[in-house]
């Protein structure tokens, strides 16, 4: 899977969580999800869990530390779909 397919998805599953829609209007792999999007860390958690059964891969607590950009996300999404 690409970068591009997987930002896309990513855009769809962090869009319910966002509270600054202007920085989401903008989103890119440098997008911070806590400070860019002001998402806060409870909905972290949901995304992982929705990127979980978007990707059918299992994030373990040190990738889910690691989380907080889009580049991060997918970086650990190609990881787990490759092994």
């Amino acid at each position: 899977m690409t970068k591009e397919e997987i930002i896309k998805k990513l855009t769809k599953i962090v869009k319910p969580y966002v509270q600054n829609e202007e920085a989401f209007k903008n989103l890119n792999e440098d997008t911070d999800f806590i400070n860019d999007l002001e998402i806060n860390s409870a909905n972290l958690v949901d995304i992982v869990l929705d990127v979980e059964d978007e990707f059918n891969i299992e994030i373990d607590n040190d990738s889910m530390e690691k989380m907080l950009s889009v580049k991060a996300v997918v970086i650990i999404i190609q990881e787990k779909q490759a092994a």
